[in-house]
């Protein structure tokens, strides 16, 4: 039997089966149990984690070229990171996610939450600039860096031809036109389904300017 994304239903509606629903209910018991522990999100934003962070990740999902390998920086939480590879589980059995995240209590439980969600993902505990280049098809970051900076670090673990997708809020005007001080890419932009001042920027081409 299959299943909408929770809450999340009228703008995601990903047609995925009961056990991968379970997957992310699991994944969001993991979040709820933890973060008042080591701060995975904000104490206002456990209250609303389906639409603030599952569904908020989850969009990308539809944005994302064909790829083997999906690399996530900064995971924290695990957002976009272990959405993606939970979705993954059933909708692209062969994608390999890589959570980088040099936290070590986070990185504590997204290793936690790999093993109890039974995913397709690893999870490389260091930080970001000093892991070797990963070669990925496609890198998310959410809430990261401004993107000026964001893009140095994306380019280090892009593979060429890959895409980066990363979801900015309000400012994110103001990001681009900075970030073409030093950086020249190619970007589409995608508004956010669950924040209408928030888009989704699809970048590639990323070199020096």
């Amino acid at each position: 039997m299959r299943a909408r994304l929770g809450n999340a239903a009228p703008t995601l509606p990903l047609d995925v089966s009961r056990e991968t629903g379970a997957r992310l209910d699991h994944f969001r018991g993991l979040v709820e149990k933890w973060s008042p522990r080591i701060n995975l999100v904000s104490r206002a934003a456990v209250a609303d984690l389906q639409e603030r962070h599952i569904a908020d990740s989850a969009q990308l999902w539809h944005l994302a070229p064909p790829a083997r390998r999906w690399v996530d920086l900064g995971s924290g939480g695990g957002f976009p990171g272990m959405v993606i590879a939970i979705l993954a589980r059933e909708l692209r059995p062969d994608l390999r996610v890589v959570l980088i995240e040099s936290d070590t209590r986070k990185a504590a439980f997204l290793a936690t939450a790999i093993r109890e969600t039974d995913v397709n993902a690893d999870i490389i505990a260091e930080r970001i600039e000093t892991v070797s280049p990963q070669a990925a098809d496609i890198v998310s970051a959410r809430a990261l860096a401004p993107l000026e900076r964001l893009l140095g670090l994306v380019m280090r673990h892009l593979a060429p031809g890959g895409r980066a997708l990363l979801p900015k809020g309000a400012k994110w005007r103001e990001e681009v036109e900075n970030a073409r001080r030093t950086w020249t890419f190619e970007a589409d932009t995608i508004p956010s389904v669950t924040d209408p001042s928030a888009v989704i920027l699809s970048i590639g081409e990323i070199a020096r300017a």
